[in-house]
């Protein structure tokens, strides 16, 4: 148990550190908008709350030891879960796993739209003046807990292979890292790519400061569920060279990072 928690950490942080450190480049020489704010202060507040995060994660942990990855073998050993009680080929359950773990992630962020207190939780996602890759890690603690607990809930419940547990961490935090980023697709690439993933574009919409384009487009990783659920937006209304990003009461303070992590709390 132990190796396989410090393989799977030391995997996801590999692919992570790669997969940002490549997309940042790429934004840099062929950026799909300008930003508003300083670089400087927007990544230093973003890094930070990432940073934090980890660290109520890590208390999180004290008092329930087993997270995500490490409740997947829990379940396992004690024949929790329904897959644990079903004889499939382990590739099926994998699959299996990711498409519903992928759609109780979407369903959690309609949620977190839709009630009052958790939107004044998620809100500190999108107060974020400009979209690029380091908004992908801009999220209040306590929304990552609330979310953690979510995934160990299903985690015991449908008692997914470890395998799947880790590689749809992956996937989630993959994927929240290309479609935050700021690079110019090809309308073609874009197309192409969107009927099975959420780009760039596609998400750009979810954070306009519009709040019926806010409504929409909630999937990180996989496009299918905003389509089969009309949540889906192609476009949004002012094109993306004249859309603006953020809250609709734009604050520039959202650079700082005491502001934004006492937004929730703010009459």
């Amino acid at each position: 148990m132990i190796g396989l928690m410090e393989h799977e950490a030391l995997l996801r942080l590999v692919v992570f550190v790669t997969l940002f450190a490549v997309l940042a480049t790429i934004e840099r020489l062929m950026p799909r908008k300008t930003r508003q704010a300083a670089v400087r202060d927007r990544w230093v507040t973003n890094w930070a709350i990432v940073l934090i995060d980890t660290a109520a994660l890590r208390l999180l942990a004290v008092v329930l030891p087993l997270l995500a990855v490490g409740a997947a073998a829990d379940a396992q050993n004690i024949g929790w879960g329904l897959f644990n009680s079903l004889d499939w080929p382990v590739w099926v359950e994998i699959v299996l796993a990711i498409l519903i773990l992928d759609f109780a992630i979407w369903a959690q962020h309609v949620l977190t739209h839709k009630i009052p207190f958790l939107w004044r939780i998620h809100q500190v996602h999108h107060a974020d003046l400009d979209m690029d890759v380091t908004s992908a890690i801009r999220f209040h603690p306590i929304e990552i807990l609330l979310s953690m607990l979510l995934k160990i809930g299903l985690v015991y419940l449908l008692g997914p292979a470890v395998w799947a547990v880790i590689l749809f961490e992956i996937l989630l935090n993959g994927a929240a890292l290309f479609n935050h980023a700021n690079i110019n697709l090809s309308r073609r690439a874009d197309a192409v790519l969107r009927r099975l993933v959420v780009t760039p574009d596609m998400h750009r919409v979810h954070h306009s400061v519009l709040r019926e384009e806010h409504d929409t487009n909630y999937g990180f990783a996989l496009s299918v569920w905003d389509r089969l659920f009309g949540t889906y937006r192609a476009q949004p209304q002012l094109g993306h060279d004249r859309m603006r990003t953020g809250l609709e009461a734009q604050d520039p303070r959202a650079a700082k990072l005491g502001w934004s992590l006492s937004l929730p709390f703010r009459p």
